[in-house]
Parts: C-alpha cells; sequence; structure tokens
C-alpha cells in the first residue's frame, strides 16, 4: 500500500474514532416530587407519626419513611447522596417539583413553603457542587398551595433568588415574571432547555381558569421554539404537572381541556426541535406519546416516579403508594436523542428494617426490547404492553415502583393503555370505549361462550 493510500486510511480511522467520541451518551438525573415532610417523627401511636398522613396510621413508620406519609429527611438524604453514589458527575440535573408535604394550607404559609424549598435546594448544591441543575416550579411549591399567579409576586422573586447560582439574569427575569424561563442546554450552541410552569395550567388554579394565556407562557414557548427552529437548535421541555390523564384513576384529568389542548397543539407544531419532555406530578413511573394527524409517533413525555412514597388519597384510587425513585436519563450528545432511562428505587419495607439500599429497578430498552428511548421505540414499547400481557404487567408494576404487585387486570389495562396513548381528552375518551369493547370481545364473550358450552353440554 503506498504511503499516501495509508495517510489516507489513518485519516478515515481517526475522523470514524473522532465522530465515535463525539456520540458518547451523556447522562443527567432527574428527580421529582421530593415532598419533605420536616415533621416526620416516630412514635407509639401511628396516626401521629407525620402530618402528611391526614391521622391515616402509619402502621409501618420507619426510619425511611411509610407509604401513608410524605419524606422524612432521612429519605431526601438517602435520595441525593445515592445520587452521587450511583452517578456523582452528571452532565446536569433537572428537578421537576413539589417539595412541601401534603397538608392543609393552614398548617404551612409562605415562609413554611421557602424554608423547604431552601433547605431542599441547600442538600442539592451540597452534595453537587459544580453540577447545572434546572429547577422547575410544582403545584406544591406555592402558598397557597396549586394557586400559582400569572405574574410577579414575593414567592417568584424569592424562589429566583434562591436559585440564582443556576439560573442566568435573563432566566431570573422570565422566572419573576411567571415561573418559566429557557436557557443552552449546559450553555452549548445548538441545544436548549425549556422550563414551564405548567400549574398555570392545572384545573385546581383558581387563578388562571379564565385566562387564554396566563403569564404570556404559551406565547412565550412557541416564540422559543420558533427560534430553536431557525437556530438550528434541539430541545428538552421539563415542567411539573402533566397534560392527559392519571392512568391511576380512569378520566383524571390535570389541566382545563382549553390548556391541554393549546400545550398539545404546541408539541404538534414544533415536535421536530423537540426531543425529550419531562415532567412529574403523579409520582408514578410512566410516559405519553403524541401523534402527528397521520398517527406517526411524534414526541414522548416521561413521567419520574417521586421520592416521596405517600400513598395518594385522591378518591377512586387503590392503594396508590409508590416505592421512592430517581432516574438516570442516557442520551445522546450530538442528537440530544434519549437514548435510555434507569430508574433506582428504594424497598421502602426492606429500608426500614435493613438500611437504605437504592438498587437499580430497572432499564428501559433492556425491560421493553427497544433500542433506544425514541418516539418510535416508546410507540412500539406501548405496543408490547398492550398486547403482551407478561409486558403488561411489568411496566404495571414499575409504575408504583415494585410497591403494586397485584396483577393488572382488563379494566387496569384499559386505564393504564389509554393514558399512556392518548393526550387529547376526546381521543382519550374514545380509547377508553375502543379498548373496553376489545377487552370485552377479546376476554369476557369467549369465556362466557365456553361456560355455557360446558352448561349446555351438561344438560
Amino acid at each position: 500500500m503506498s504511503e499516501f493510500n495509508m495517510s489516507a486510511v489513518r485519516l478515515i480511522l481517526s475522523c470514524l474514532f473522532f465522530r465515535g467520541l463525539l456520540a458518547l451518551s451523556g447522562n443527567f438525573w432527574h428527580i421529582t416530587d421530593l415532598h419533605l415532610d420536616p415533621k416526620y417523627k416516630l412514635t407509639e401511636k401511628p396516626e401521629l407519626v407525620c402530618p402528611s398522613s391526614g391521622q391515616r396510621p402509619a402502621a409501618n413508620a420507619g426510619k425511611f419513611g411509610d407509604y401513608a406519609c410524605d419524606s422524612p429527611w432521612d429519605l431526601i438524604n438517602s435520595s441525593v447522596y445515592a445520587m452521587r453514589e450511583i452517578l456523582p458527575n452528571p452532565d446536569f440535573i433537572i428537578w421537576t417539583g413539589d417539595d412541601t408535604p401534603h397538608v392543609p394550607n393552614e398548617d404551612l404559609g409562605v415562609e413554611a413553603v421557602l424554608q423547604i424549598m431552601r433547605n431542599l435546594t441547600h442538600t442539592i448544591k451540597q452534595v453537587f457542587p459544580k453540577t447545572k441543575v434546572y429547577p422547575a416550579l410544582g403545584n406544591h411549591d406555592y402558598h397557597p398551595k396549586s394557586q400559582l399567579p400569572a405574574g410577579p409576586n414575593y414567592i417568584y422573586n424569592q424562589t429566583a433568588e434562591m436559585w440564582q447560582d443556576w439560573l442566568d439574569p435573563k432566566s431570573q427575569a422570565t422566572f419573576k415574571k411567571g415561573g418559566y424561563y429557557t436557557e443552552k442546554l449546559l450553555n452549548r450552541t445548538g441545544y436548549r432547555m425549556l422550563v414551564l410552569n405548567t400549574n398555570l395550567y392545572y384545573d385546581q388554579n383558581k387563578l388562571t381558569l379564565d385566562m387564554d394565556d396566563p403569564a404570556g407562557q404559551f406565547s412565550w414557548a412557541d416564540g422559543v421554539l420558533k427560534d430553536a427552529a431557525t437556530n438550528k437548535e434541539k430541545v428538552y421541555i421539563i415542567g411539573h404537572v402533566p397534560p392527559g390523564f392519571f392512568e391511576k384513576k380512569r378520566s383524571k384529568s390535570w389541566f382545563t381541556p382549553k390548556f391541554n389542548q393549546k400545550y398539545l397543539d404546541l408539541i404538534q407544531k414544533h415536535h421536530s426541535v423537540i426531543l425529550g419532555q419531562f415532567f412529574g406530578h403523579h409520582h408514578t413511573d410512566s410516559f405519553r406519546m403524541f401523534y402527528n394527524s397521520e398517527g406517526s409517533p411524534i414526541s414522548t413525555m416521561f413521567l419520574c416516579p417521586g421520592v416521596t412514597p405517600w400513598k395518594t388519597t385522591l378518591p377512586g384510587v387503590v392503594n396508590g403508594g409508590n416505592n421512592p425513585g430517581i432516574r438516570i436519563c442516557e442520551y445522546d450528545t450530538q442528537t440530544l436523542l434519549v437514548k435510555d432511562v434507569v430508574t433506582y428505587y428504594l424497598n421502602l419495607t426492606r429500608a426500614n428494617v435493613a438500611g437504605g439500599r437504592w438498587e437499580k429497578e430497572y432499564r428501559l430498552t433492556e425491560s421493553f426490547r427497544v433500542p433506544d428511548a425514541s418516539p418510535t421505540s416508546m410507540h412500539q414499547a406501548l405496543e408490547s404492553i398492550a398486547n403482551n400481557h407478561c409486558h403488561l404487567q411489568k411496566y404495571y408494576e414499575i409504575n408504583s415502583v415494585s410497591y403494586d404487585l397485584t396483577a393488572c387486570d382488563s379494566e387496569c389495562r384499559v386505564d393504564h393503555i389509554c393514558a399512556t396513548r392518548e393526550v387529547d381528552f376526546n381521543k382519550y375518551e374514545d380509547c377508553l370505549q375502543k379498548e373496553g369493547a376489545a377487552t370485552i370481545s377479546g376476554g369476557l364473550l369467549p369465556v362466557l361462550s365456553v361456560a355455557i358450552g360446558l352448561l349446555l353440554a351438561g344438560l
């Protein structure tokens, strides 16, 4: 081989090697719904262990908490230090809100809410002093809870100052205006983080129900995403309250209908630049699919499980607790494609007896046999969950972070499949009818036919 050819080969190999380096995966943490209960204490009276239980007995309370309660300090510390032990140098952290306990408003107050947020902020800064954090407000990060206003206020101002080490000056300005902001992701050209205050769209927020665009956030986000397309940027979106429906209670939505549609329109319009959406609020582990008018998958919203194990008091939800969970997202540093999701958890019952050992619960690509976490792959995962009972049961157990290990029956299947598949209100209701009918025709009627046949044979 000539010297020229050898040089060409070396050049090609070095280019391939360099390209491989550029395509290396990055990693970031997603944590949400810490819900600290600072008054958690062990006592012989189970109904008095924590205010967040609402006097439900915390019968198995221990150092790391109880399923009737929000997080004690030991659980918060355990989760953050576990993050450092598992992945000490993440590229960044996203923190999607809800810091205070589930207690009546009269048991908190503005300064109590801010103090809890300061304590959690301090803990994260102390454990990850050099890591960029992108925080978002939850509906419990305000007083009164869920009543986040569509304009400047004391709590927005105080929180912006609290997070000033994480937010640049421009971000602080929009945050003080409406609790939202955008920044270049890791200050890199071509990559952007869009942080929304979706509490403005929450149907429990009485301050914004009659508004068309609270705090001008939809208009602002539309402009940010338009500019992202012009500048060839790729975008991650984070927030707290998600659109669509709660998979553990049929037809339970969070957004008002008009805001749900506006959010859906925003994603469908700008999906080409949106590489991932990351939200909390549910405390469960799930995801939501977004499709175009032809039915092709265009975006995925990943719902991270909460650190709090608190069993929801939402009427109609059966056994709605969860084990504490934290999550690593692996992504392509060049494209922002989400390559994988790995969730770690604390088995609360075992931890209270044997110590706080966090362990890997599952890896998305392994559990659902998909190549990555792209919208196409997540659609494949959803179809597998919908049509393979083993995958449905695996998903159902993951949904509560391995807390509820009971069987997911036909009604359970419909609730989870339709909540995951349809963010649109009308399509969700259509899905309930379609999947419910399919369940009857595919499951109950054949059973009845066999039963009737056996009965007739015995006559």
